[in-house]
């Protein structure tokens, strides 16, 4: 029998890939886009996936009902993400991240849902104490953006305790890949080289991130499921190893076969309290409970996005899609 689920934040750089993946494999997706007066449904516009799409807000509690209802499964992604941002208004990351959460918890038990996957991400960890990271790893949040992503978390567990709401908690690692921002430090740093800039201004350099292409990180929201065993969990998905910020420059010159010199943009630093100096996923629990394992590494990953991020800049319509 066809399922059907609703996919928040879905005109967004993942949620538009998990649902070209769900239509295609014969969901009936829902698709929940943030309203705007220009009828702009992001990622969405550019093709036709096959979902319907629900125009709405989630930090409006009757929409956001509207909208679940029906579902079997809800794929939680709506958020506010950037950083710097969250910096400069952080009752919105409060109102988005936290209230929209709530919001969504509360329709999806009061529809019966039969699964809620709740995205989290590797920032609420700080700085590692230790690597690679388990789920049991501190939380330090260093950013609002991290603080509104612990207490939306926390949430979602809580509703799993006090309710019995089947919920799992997915954490990926850093994503990237076909769609994402240009304000990613990857999509940066190939639009520069495709612009014919003389150089590639970037931050700080020694930052070390695990990254995650984004084919695997859909996988890992598919691959948890079916399992009954990932209900009330936090579960890390990641590559398990991590490269720095500079160490990535010059791996993407590479792929584009460019050698411009790097320049430290001290206007792209965080502040530097907040800073996060590394991230390394340890993923042995998605592997186990949910038989997960990264299958497109690094390098793979990075041509896949600088062909893409080429179409992009020749003006083809390619759907970034790297599924299969």
């Amino acid at each position: 029998m066809t399922k059907k689920c609703l996919v928040t934040g879905a005109g967004g750089f993942i949620g538009s890939h998990l649902v070209e993946r769900l239509t295609g494999a014969g969901w009936e997706v829902r698709a929940f886009v943030r309203y705007n007066s220009r009828s702009h449904a992001g990622w969405l516009e550019h093709r036709d996936f096959g979902a319907e799409l629900f125009r709405g807000d989630i930090r409006d509690a009757t929409s956001v009902q509207e909208a679940v209802n029906g579902c079997d499964t809800v794929f939680h992604l709506a958020a506010l993400i950037g950083i710097p941002y969250s910096y400069r208004n952080p009752q919105s990351y409060l109102q988005t991240n936290i209230q929209g959460t709530l919001n969504l918890l509360q329709a999806a038990g009061d529809a019966g849902c039969e699964r809620v996957i709740i995205t989290s991400t590797s920032e609420v960890y700080g700085s590692a104490r230790e690597v690679p990271q388990t789920e049991e790893h501190p939380l330090s949040a260093q950013s609002p953006y991290a603080a509104s992503k612990i207490a939306a978390d926390q949430l979602a567990l809580a509703w799993h305790r006090s309710f019995e709401l089947p919920v799992t908690v997915v954490r990926p690692f850093n994503t990237y890949g076909p769609r994402q921002s240009a304000r990613a430090v990857i999509p940066a740093i190939m639009t520069q080289i495709l612009s014919g800039s003389n150089e590639i201004r970037l931050g700080s350099t020694t930052p070390r991130r695990d990254l995650s292409f984004v084919a695997n990180t859909v996988d890992a929201f598919l691959s948890v499921l079916d399992q009954p065993d990932s209900s009330g969990r936090i579960i890390h998905f990641g590559s398990g190893s991590s490269i720095s910020i500079g160490e990535l420059a010059a791996r993407i010159q590479e792929v584009a076969g460019s050698n411009l010199p790097v320049t430290v943009d001290k206007e792209r630093f965080r502040p530097p309290a907040s800073e996060v100096s590394d991230l390394v996923c340890d993923y042995s629990n998605a592997n186990r409970l949910c038989g997960w394992e990264p299958r497109v590494g690094l390098t793979e990953g990075l041509v896949a996005t600088w062909e893409w991020f080429q179409q992009q800049r020749e003006g083809s319509s390619g759907s970034g899609g790297y599924l299969v």
